[in-house]
């Protein structure tokens, strides 16, 4: 089987997102499909045994001129006249002239004649598939991955996000959801919460979870500050602005009051950007000997090599009602097999993967109850037993390319059916 991929980057250190779809890309690879990768990550980047193509920008044109007009403007008079623009329009100038970019290239494709086109994106972008939207022959060959909700006001509090376009970007996403032959979600509650805002995402939506890969080469000295012999609690990855680590911090803390040995014992590392919180972290670094705070992005490598080897891995999510996302991590932590630690809300996919019963689950801002569970994961690990270990073949089986080979062999089938 045949399939195109549209992808707006395939540069793993360039964000979490990225990493995710280029997972997924070499999952589909392992399952033997033929693969033919468009990509828009302005560079030439090239995946083991797989075709890719970089899509390069147009210049010659009134959105290229206009969108650096902007730039122009606004460093040099300090004036962001691109919100009005973009209410007006619902898009900036360089994502209509990255759209355009992109079809242009598309529509001189000839020889791969796929079974499927996959439109991958990142964060909240979606050019992709505004550029499929305007080569109609693939529509009905179209599978639309959806990471995160859109536009960003459809996302749950407490994101408050709401884009100076968002009435056209509704509507975009509307036609997507009505013009794909199949949209394709990360997330099971992530495709129901879409789905109450667009019907069709409910009709012909697909579940395909983010994917666990062969590991990355190992790093050659393990970093100073990550020390093998402790009780290690990791959290990596970005700290959003609604994520707030406080309560993991101060859980923390107080593990180590009520447990006197532990102070020589644990270490919790933190990794990524997490510039909303610099001020509260550098004083709470100056109390805790056992806090390691990264000076920013931390390369995707030494992370991975880190969370195989930590005795816990942190997932943190936003105070709220529902948690519709599958992290990015998640399989990563899947993989190392190691405890998870999830802080976020009770209704969440991570928990509808773990079980409501999973034992390390809290709010994130449950001090005393982050800190008894951080206790009996430092007594677990202490006893050096199978406890100290998540052991959940059943989430590494749906996390796999078996899996996913699996599900495309589903969607196949549906669409000979409909064929006949």
């Amino acid at each position: 089987m045949r399939i195109l991929i549209l992808c707006e980057s395939i540069d793993i250190d360039d964000s979490s997102a990225t990493k995710g779809r280029v997972a997924l890309i070499k999952n589909l690879k392992q399952c033997g499909y033929k693969l033919k990768v468009y990509h828009y990550t302005r560079k030439n980047i090239f995946l083991e045994d797989i075709e890719c193509i970089a899509i390069k920008e147009q210049k010659a044109n009134i959105y290229y001129i206009l969108s650096k007009l902007q730039i122009f403007i606004r460093r040099i008079f300090k004036i962001n006249i691109s919100t009005y623009f973009e209410k007006q329009f619902g898009f900036s100038f360089s994502f209509f002239n990255d759209v355009n970019s992109i079809v242009n290239t598309l529509e001189k494709e000839a020889d791969f004649n796929p079974d499927w086109v996959l439109t991958l994106s990142k964060a909240a972008s979606f050019r992709t598939h505004k550029a499929l939207l305007k080569l109609p022959k693939w529509h009905s060959k179209w599978l639309a991955y959806i990471h995160d909700p859109y536009p960003m006001h459809f996302y749950p509090r407490p994101y408050n996000w709401v884009a100076p376009g968002y009435y056209q970007q509704q509507e975009f996403f509307r036609a997507v959801s009505k013009k794909a032959a199949h949209s394709v979600f990360p997330s099971k509650l992530l495709m129901e919460w879409m789905g109450s805002y667009y019907p069709d995402f409910l009709e012909r939506g697909i579940v395909i979870p983010h994917q666990i890969t062969e590991s990355l080469e190992i790093i050659k000295n393990t970093p100073d500050y990550f020390k093998k012999n402790k009780f290690t609690i990791l959290h990596a990855g970005s700290l959003m602005k609604p994520r707030s680590p406080k309560g993991l911090i101060e859980g923390f803390q107080k593990f180590l009051e009520n447990n006197i040995d532990a102070k020589a014992n644990a270490q919790l590392l933190i990794l990524g950007k997490k510039e909303y919180f610099e001020n509260y972290l550098n004083a709470k670094k100056n109390e805790l000997i056992q806090l390691y705070l990264s000076s920013g992005y931390v390369a995707f490598n030494e992370v991975q090599y880190i969370q195989n080897h930590a005795s816990v891995n942190v997932i943190l999510e936003a105070k709220s009602e529902i948690s519709p996302f599958l992290p990015g991590k998640f399989p990563h932590c899947i993989k190392a097999n190691k405890p998870i630690l999830y802080l976020g809300p009770k209704q969440s996919e991570t928990l509808r993967l773990l079980g409501k019963d999973y034992p390390f689950s809290s709010e994130i801002d449950d001090t005393d109850n982050i800190a008894k569970h951080i206790e009996q994961l430092y007594c677990n690990w202490k006893t050096k037993g199978e406890s100290q270990y998540l052991n959940r073949p059943d989430l590494v089986t749906y996390l796999s390319k078996e899996n996913l080979k699996h599900i495309i062999y589903q969607i196949n089938k549906l669409k000979l059916s409909i064929k006949l």
